[in-house]
């Protein structure tokens, strides 16, 4: 047994949250609490003050469902039912609370506030074993934990492959090079859209600090919503992935560049150019921009790829359809059929005033039905068990198939978040260094 693995079995922020024995022990603990709020003596209890609190946290799970499903709208496809359902039992230890609190002593109330926070903690600890957003506690401070540096200044000497040959087959690595690479947050201004992006997360690996340095890939990864271009460092842990990646390769790895599609982390801009906002211009023009202007990249189509998950998937999608000539590569992990704010009514009536021509001009689904892509890779991946998704990818891996795309098709075990996202993207960094001319 390795150093590594010696250190995080013994250290507490490392041990698993989505399995094993803490989660059990949360899910124990918190039935046990869920009880004990639920009975109490007398009748008045058992008659009106326990079926009020029922009923209470039944009446607040519905007006929550109707405010965020139905007035709010953050998820195009609605909430997940299982996260409804935890919201509702931790909803219902806080009625239980409400109902027997102006009966009890001080030290008592003390103690039914703690009852109510471990139901609590039971809810929010099985909505993360559904998205994994959190697998152990280093991912959960990751905010604080990872550290992240200033660009790599450029360098007059590089290598880049000649025609025929791959990155690697013609790379040498210096004695000295780091084990790691770099993770900084810079800005990206949208200079020609307008679009006023949060910071950008740009991964640099080991290679690129090397001089001469390798002309590396470029791959631009987008998260889904809502979300901020941070996750696929503090979820995904996308560096670490690429540090193994490089450490098996010479440090050599793709440029990753995270930038912000959203502006906010509940907004939804649908990717597009339209009365929302110029995102498409942003990530088509101003992005490619900023990387040739501040890094030393391979040049050229074939040299990039964009990918994302969940509503980055689709975005990425998008990209692929309309600008191919900046990005030949496709990585859609669990992307929707079409963009969309809910419905394509709600849609198009947000995004183009209610005219449907102007949103068909730029849904990838129908750009594909007349245009083909011989010369795009494209690779959609989702959960087998993810009843929204997979059928929506399912569809969008026959049209990019008809489109002419070099396509290929993925399952994972799972639903749909990083449960399926953080294992994904370890699956297919080596299929886009192979697309991008990294690796053979």
């Amino acid at each position: 047994m390795s150093t590594l693995t010696l250190a995080s079995r013994w250290n507490p922020i490392d041990w698993p949250l989505t399995h094993g024995p803490i989660p059990h022990a949360v899910l124990v603990a918190g039935w046990a609490a869920l009880f004990a709020l639920a009975v109490g003596r007398g009748r008045s209890w058992w008659r009106f003050r326990l079926p009020a609190a029922l009923l209470s946290a039944a009446a607040l799970s519905l007006l929550l469902d109707v405010v965020v499903d139905g007035w709010w709208h953050p998820f195009p496809e609605g909430t997940p039912r299982y996260v409804s359902r935890w919201i509702a039992v931790a909803l219902l230890g806080f009625c239980l609370v409400g109902y027997r609190i102006r009966r009890l002593s001080w030290p008592r109330r003390g103690l039914a506030l703690g009852l109510s926070g471990l139901v609590l903690l039971m809810a929010a600890s099985e909505v993360n074993i559904g998205f994994d957003q959190f697998p152990n506690g280093r991912v959960m401070l990751a905010p604080w934990l990872t550290r992240t540096d200033s660009l790599v200044p450029k360098t007059e000497q590089t290598v880049s492959a000649p025609p025929g040959k791959v990155l690697d087959e013609v790379w040498q690595p210096p004695a000295n090079l780091p084990e790691k690479g770099t993770v900084s947050v810079v800005p990206i201004p949208g200079l020609r859209s307008g679009f006023k992006a949060r910071d950008a997360y740009v991964y640099l690996p080991p290679a690129y600090q090397a001089t001469p340095r390798p002309l590396l890939p470029v791959v631009v990864m987008l998260t889904g919503q809502p979300g901020s271009p941070g996750e696929w460092v503090l979820s995904g842990q996308i560096n670490q992935v690429l540090d193994a990646f490089a450490a098996q390769h010479g440090g050599l790895a793709p440029i990753v560049v995270m930038p912000d599609q959203l502006g906010s982390t509940w907004a939804n801009t649908l990717c597009m150019d339209s009365k929302i906002a110029k995102t498409h211009t942003y990530l088509a023009v101003d992005v490619p921009d900023w990387i040739h202007q501040n890094l030393q990249t391979a040049t050229g189509r074939t040299s990039w790829a964009v990918g994302g998950a969940s509503m980055g998937g689709t975005c990425a999608l998008q990209l692929g359809v309309n600008a191919p000539d900046v990005y030949g590569t496709v990585l859609d992990m669990s992307g929707q059929v079409e963009p969309t704010l809910g419905t394509r009514e709600d849609t198009v009536k947000a995004a183009f005033g209610g005219d449907g021509k102007k949103f068909d001009a730029v849904d990838p689904l129908q750009v594909m039905t007349r245009r083909k892509f011989p010369d795009t890779n494209a690779l959609l991946l989702v959960g087998e068990a993810d009843e929204e998704f997979r059928p929506q990818m399912e569809k969008v891996y026959q049209a990019v198939q008809a489109a002419g795309m070099k396509a290929k098709f993925e399952l994972m075990p799972g639903g749909h978040g990083w449960v399926v996202f953080r294992p994904g993207i370890v699956q297919q960094i080596p299929w886009l260094a192979q697309q991008t001319g990294l690796t053979r």
